[in-house]
């Protein structure tokens, strides 16, 4: 298990949350609003290769990118983001015995 998910909480893997994912935002005027129309283009506020916040209940969780799966929208994730905002590392791959430091000081020599 991760950090997100340890094992004592699986009994409360059943509730569901309601996962958003935004696009970006913008303000406009009213008067511009009240022109919008089929065809209408309104520019938002983020790039197009940004990652997008992915929130769970109204909090950021992760970031990711948009994909298309089966003729459908879908986000892949790229970061988790922890606790205080901020993205977390990915975890070290783990291998099946340490480095052995003598071939290490060897290869720098």
């Amino acid at each position: 298990m991760t950090e997100f998910q340890p094992a004592q909480l699986h009994r409360f893997g059943a509730v569901a949350v309601r996962l958003s994912v935004e696009l970006g935002r913008t303000e406009m005027p009213l008067r511009d609003v009240l022109m919008l129309g089929e065809g209408s283009t309104v520019a938002l506020d983020r790039l197009t290769d940004e990652l997008l916040d992915v929130t769970a209940n109204g909090r950021v969780i992760a970031r990711g990118e948009v994909v298309a799966e089966k003729g459908r929208f879908a986000l892949r994730i790229v970061h988790l983001v922890g606790e205080d905002g901020q993205d977390v590392p990915p975890t070290a791959p783990t291998t099946a015995a340490p480095a052995d430091p003598a071939v290490s000081a060897a290869d720098a020599g």
